[in-house]
């Protein structure tokens, strides 16, 4: 399946806000909640994210969302998978679930149109 995060350097919060389908007080939020969550500031102050970060994002938002899980539960499942050195294949795992709850979704709504 196709990586739907477009291939640059860094994204703007809107930019990530559009992928995550998270509202920007969210993830300010979260980047209060979450240590591993730091996105650098630009020059004019704004936050930029990188890939790794985005994926991270799609991560804590499926413990949260999908999972069920607090914001300390989270926090201390990433400590753990960090410290297994899983994270990165945690994040892959989220981001394919995530990516078929999307694709059902959209099939779901085409069906739902097709039957109109």
């Amino acid at each position: 399946m196709a990586d739907r995060i477009a291939s640059k350097e860094y994204y703007s919060i809107g930019e990530v806000c559009d992928l995550t389908e998270l509202k920007p007080h969210v993830l300010r939020y979260w980047e209060t909640q979450f240590s591993a969550l730091k996105p650098t500031k630009n020059k004019g102050g704004n936050r930029v994210y990188r890939r790794k970060e985005i994926k991270l994002i799609h991560l804590i938002r499926h413990l949260l969302h999908t999972e069920r899980y607090t914001i300390e539960g989270a926090r201390q499942k990433l400590d753990e998978l960090r410290k297994e050195g899983k994270i990165s294949r945690a994040s892959r795992i989220a981001w394919n679930s995530e990516t078929v709850r999307d694709l059902r979704r959209e099939a779901d709504d085409l069906i739902a149109l097709l039957d109109l």
